[in-house]
């Protein structure tokens, strides 16, 4: 069992842009660092949404996710945007309507207790408020013998990585500068080993091995 994450990052090293709101929740100019993946038919498809590039490297990367996932973890942040009690939350019940993409169990870190959330195609909510460890912990025995990933946001990436539970980590860099917004790693980065490289016009793509 291998726990991973997948991003997407600017050349300026920047996962999000600057005043992040619910109608821009990548902040200014964050879409960007993702315009190579909404073209493709894979993503497309997994989102509910017709049309789309087929074939090609890039595509190979969006379809080995599905197979290997059998759990996720991912932040607050990342799943709506909020950070308050959920009755306060416009979103409260995540970004992706009544079928998400995932088709797995996801766990959200959260100060907030509630009861989980499960939507059509598998995908089922969990909200964890013992911290980053407990929910990875959840997660990795729900994957049984498949991967984890971890979804996001920055600050969950980090703490995995500070636990010494992150294996793998594949950075997709966009040709954008964003100048200010989110960092990933704001200290200190693990030590990486590269293992894989895919360049092309739309980003490039680094698949690294976390050196323990």
């Amino acid at each position: 069992m291998t726990t991973y994450a997948q991003l997407s990052v600017s050349i300026d090293g920047y996962l999000a842009g600057p005043d992040p709101t619910i109608a821009e929740p990548l902040g200014r100019g964050g879409m960007g660092l993702h315009e190579w993946v909404f073209r493709l038919r894979a993503w497309r498809a997994a989102h509910g949404m017709e049309g789309g590039e087929e074939g090609g490297p890039e595509a190979a990367l969006v379809e080995e996710i599905a197979p290997r996932t059998g759990a996720y973890v991912m932040g607050r942040k990342m799943f709506s945007g909020g950070s308050g009690p959920w009755q306060d939350d416009p979103m409260a019940d995540g970004w992706w309507g009544d079928e998400p993409p995932f088709h797995a169990p996801v766990y959200v870190v959260t100060h907030h207790a509630r009861e989980p959330l499960a939507l059509d195609g598998g995908t089922t909510f969990f909200f964890v408020t013992d911290g980053v460890e407990q929910a990875l912990d959840l997660a990795t025995e729900a994957a049984g013998d498949r991967d984890v990933q971890i979804a996001g946001g920055a600050s969950v990436v980090q703490q995995v990585a500070a636990l010494g539970r992150l294996d793998e980590l594949m950075l997709h860099t966009a040709p954008i500068e964003l100048g200010s917004g989110t960092k990933l790693f704001v200290d200190r980065a693990p030590r990486l080993e590269e293992l894989e490289r895919i360049e092309t016009p739309h980003a490039l793509h680094v698949r690294y091995r976390v050196v323990r």
